[in-house]
This record gives structure tokens, sequence and C-alpha cells, in this order.
């Protein structure tokens, strides 16, 4: 089971978490808030774009429509999967279609329209790997990322969501620099990923608006919340 953390904004807006993960995040915000002033008086002297990342289990559905829809509104982005593996379904669900990481797009189209192009065309596969590999080459792995460096990472399932956090909680990030990480709860299928992305525009929106969104990202969230009827689950990991 697992420990609810204290909310960071209003409810419901709640986080889950190990309770080692807990005190790790509760020692970053420790810091967050005693360097918030050096890290405002920073910004103020650039005017570096925002960056984000979209963040699904394989790279291919959920973190793609949202990254074609924020590539479209000309955002900096950039988009990840967490798994071991890619996974795509297979002609039952105990015979998935799995590849490494890095695999493009392209080639797994060409394997699909090999092994049953009928069935794959059907299912809406081969339309979104065509997709895939007009925006990128091949899926990325955000485990494997040298560097990490956004300023937003919008996941979509919370296991990804706590991947994510574990992740950014192990590496030695940029001083001083905040990282939100926020969770949109989307079922993994074509319609609901095709309409998480405008909602994923619009609360990245929201956030590129403000000029210190780490003040103002309880309201944001409550905004976007009573805009859309959508809950999320964030959290600010700071290095």
């Amino acid at each position: 089971s697992r420990t609810p953390w204290v909310p960071l904004g209003p409810p419901p807006f709640h986080l889950f978490a190990s309770a080692s993960l807990r005190a790790r995040f509760e020692r970053s915000e420790r810091s967050y808030a005693s360097s918030g002033s050096q890290l405002r008086r920073r910004r103020a002297c650039t005017s570096v774009a925002m960056r984000f990342a979209m963040v699904c289990a394989s790279n291919q559905n959920r973190s793609m429509e949202a990254h074609a829809a924020l590539r479209d509104h000309g955002f900096e982005v950039e988009s990840f999967g967490v798994g071991q593996h890619v996974k795509l379904p297979g002609k039952s669900a105990k015979e998935p279609n799995v590849y490494p990481f890095g695999t493009p797009y392209e080639a797994m189209r060409q394997d699909l329209m090999e092994k049953d192009e009928k069935l794959y065309t059907k299912t809406g596969l081969l339309a979104m790997l065509e997709r895939n590999a007009s925006i990128k080459t091949a899926p990325e792995r955000w485990q494997d990322c040298s560097h990490v460096d956004f300023d937003v990472v919008v996941t979509f399932e919370q296991r990804v969501f706590d991947r994510v956090v574990e992740d950014l909680q192990s590496r030695s990030t940029r001083a001083l620099q905040p990282v939100l990480v926020v969770n949109l709860e989307t079922k993994d299928n074509h319609s609901e990923a095709a309409a998480a992305a405008p909602l994923t525009l619009k609360l990245c929106e929201y956030l590129r608006a403000e000029e210190d969104w780490e003040d103002e990202i309880e309201s944001i969230v409550q905004k976007f919340s009573e805009d859309t009827g959508k809950h999320l689950l964030y959290t600010v990991h700071f290095g």
C-alpha cells in the first residue's frame, strides 16, 4: 500500500509515494523554499524558453499525442517512455509486440505490416506509428537520458509519475532549478490519448503564461480543474 503525501495544493490534489521518497521530497522542498528568491533573480536576467517533457510507458500513444500538440503550438518539447521495453498490442493480450527502445517507428510499422497489415490497420497502430515517425525517429527511454533538463514533465499514468519522480530524486540536477512533475491520468487507448492532448496543451499554456509558475502552481492547478473537470497529481522536484 502507498502512504499519502501531504497535499501540495487544495484537495483533491494528493500525492502518493514511499516513505523514503517522501522524505527526499520534503528535503527538496525545504531547499526550494530557501532558494526561491535567488532563482527568481536569476530568471529575471535570462529569457530561456520553458522546456517540456511528455512521458508515458512506451513513448507511443499518450506522450506522442501530447508531443504533437505542443510542437504544433510552438513549445520546446520532447517525449519519453519509462518501461523496460516498448510494447504494442498484438493479436491477443498474451501476445504483445515488444521492441527495444531506440527501434525506429518506421521499422515497427514495417514489422507490423508484414505480420498482419489488415489487423494493425484496423486497430490504428499503423497510423499511429506513421504519425510518430513524422515527429521523431524512435521512442526514447526517460531513464536512459544522461542529462534531464526540463522545467515541466507531464505524465499520463500514476505509475509513470512515480518512476519519473524516483528517477529525478536519484539524479544530481541543475542547481536552484525546480522541475514540476504533473500527472494527467489517461487510459492508454487512441481516443483517450487524443482527448488528453488538448488538455495537456491547455495546462502547459497556463504554465508558460506565468512568469513565476512556482509561486502560482496551486492557483494554476485549481484553474485547470475548474476549466476541465480534471484533477491533477503534482510535485515540484528541486535538485
